[in-house]
């Protein structure tokens, strides 16, 4: 168990001192990786107008002049939120509106009960609960000259401990899908114990780096919306499922940045 434990923490010496130059660059493109399904999907209602409106009205019974509202509100907030995330700016109000976003969406095109649908945006809630805990901590270290505000800390240990457990439901829903290969059992394997060592803390800088890599390939292989150009309405599917994606790739990203907080196995092992 000693000479494991020395291996691992070689290991992690290691990637800690590769992947050094890369950590100023790691919040940004979290941040961006994060919001990539809400700027596509503005995007592609705004390419698609036409289409949603008569989705919304004759499928979703959506009135005349409603549909176009509800649609131009969901285009400039994500793309509003969006930015405002990136940027670091009113985080907490950006996140919020987001948020209202999924739930508004799932209920209008009607795929709040759609189990797929509801665990993938469960992950990017996560994702998006990890920038609310990025903006805590931020606070915490800025006021007062650094001196810590309980108030935020209290916050961002409930927050990182959220975004955790809801991030790692992805795999959830890649679990139930899709037949049982043997390369998908493996990866199942793999994932599934990262998922349970993000949930509980362990390793949880490292465990989210390997599912980072895992949702890579994955989205490369399965999701690869670019070469499907036979049936549009299959290849925006695949698409949403592509930025989804990205989007919880990016949550993953900022547990790298922000640590797994109080709530965890690692913080834990520091009292000892």
């Amino acid at each position: 168990m000693d000479q494991i434990r020395n291996v691992s923490e070689q290991t992690e010496d290691v990637l800690e001192k590769v992947s050094r130059p890369l950590k100023p660059y790691i919040p940004w493109v979290a941040r961006a990786l994060l919001v990539s399904t809400f700027i596509e999907d503005s995007v592609r209602i705004m390419v698609q107008w036409q289409n949603q409106l008569y989705f919304l009205q004759a499928f979703r019974g959506f009135p005349w002049g409603v549909s176009h509202v509800f649609l131009l509100l969901n285009v400039v907030t994500m793309i509003v939120c969006s930015a405002l995330a990136i940027g670091r700016r009113y985080t907490e109000l950006a996140v919020g509106g987001l948020l209202s976003v999924i739930v508004l969406q799932g209920f209008a095109y009607g795929l709040i009960f759609d189990m797929s649908f509801f665990l993938r945006n469960l992950s990017v809630v996560g994702g998006l609960l990890m920038l609310v805990a990025e903006s805590l901590l931020a606070q915490r270290r800025n006021v007062f000259a650094g001196l810590p505000s309980l108030s935020d800390e209290d916050r961002s240990k409930y927050v990182l401990l959220g975004g955790r457990v809801l991030l790692v439901l992805l795999f959830a829903s890649f679990v139930f899908s899709g037949s049982l290969t043997l390369a998908r059992m493996a990866v199942i394997a793999v994932g599934g114990l990262s998922c349970v060592m993000v949930a509980v803390g362990f390793k949880a800088k490292w465990s989210a780096i390997v599912l980072v890599a895992i949702l890579s390939v994955f989205n490369l292989v399965v999701n690869n919306w670019w070469t499907i150009d036979f049936n549009p309405t299959h290849r925006d599917f695949v698409k949403y499922d592509f930025f989804q994606t990205l989007s919880i790739m990016g949550g993953f990203l900022l547990l790298v940045n922000v640590g797994p907080g109080s709530f965890s196995v690692d913080e834990k092992k520091k009292n000892f």
